[in-house]
């Protein structure tokens, strides 16, 4: 998947927003196919879609805790345009500038950034979470079927998600 084979479900101005992403993927240091791709899984690029369950908005699904931390809400986030939205996606990405060397980091810094730089063997928990809750949560991603997800799983689940979708890595 690239910006060139998604940018047909890009809500609004495409050229605008493919101007944008490749402009804030540049001050990123990270591909603006990756983050397209990602985009892509967590939302079909609509910048108004919500997970029912987590209340998880937008392009890059921002939980709203983070949208808080990011000085909006889930609230306004929706309301936004795809080429709005995309100031706030690079404010959450701007503090692991650098620290981002492939897809499945990039993916990562969105569904566990806790995890980022930490060995393969990491199991995703959290005070509140327990890793039985994510695994249950995020069947997917749970490879071996042990109730808990490490990093190698789920750098494992997006290298074959991307390579079903025809994704260089």
């Amino acid at each position: 998947m690239t910006v060139k084979d998604l940018q047909q479900y890009i809500h609004g101005d495409k050229d605008a927003f493919i101007t944008k992403l490749n402009s804030i993927c540049d001050k990123l240091g990270i591909s603006s196919d990756w983050l397209i791709a990602i985009m892509y899984n967590e939302s079909g690029l609509n910048p108004a879609a919500v997970n029912q369950k987590s209340g998880a908005t937008g392009l890059i699904q921002f939980m709203p805790a983070t949208a808080k931390a990011l000085g909006t809400s889930t609230y306004e986030l929706k309301k936004m345009s795809s080429l709005n939205q995309l100031d706030y996606v690079y404010k959450y990405f701007k503090p692991y500038s650098g620290k981002i060397d492939n897809i499945q980091d990039c993916y990562l810094c969105i569904f566990f950034p806790a995890a980022l730089n930490k060995p393969d063997s990491y199991i995703f928990k959290t005070e509140k979470l327990s890793a039985k809750t994510i695994a249950e949560q995020n069947p997917g991603f749970d490879i071996n079927k042990d109730g808990q997800i490490t990093k190698a799983e789920f750098y494992k689940w997006v290298e074959a998600y991307m390579k079903k979708k025809t994704y260089k890595l």
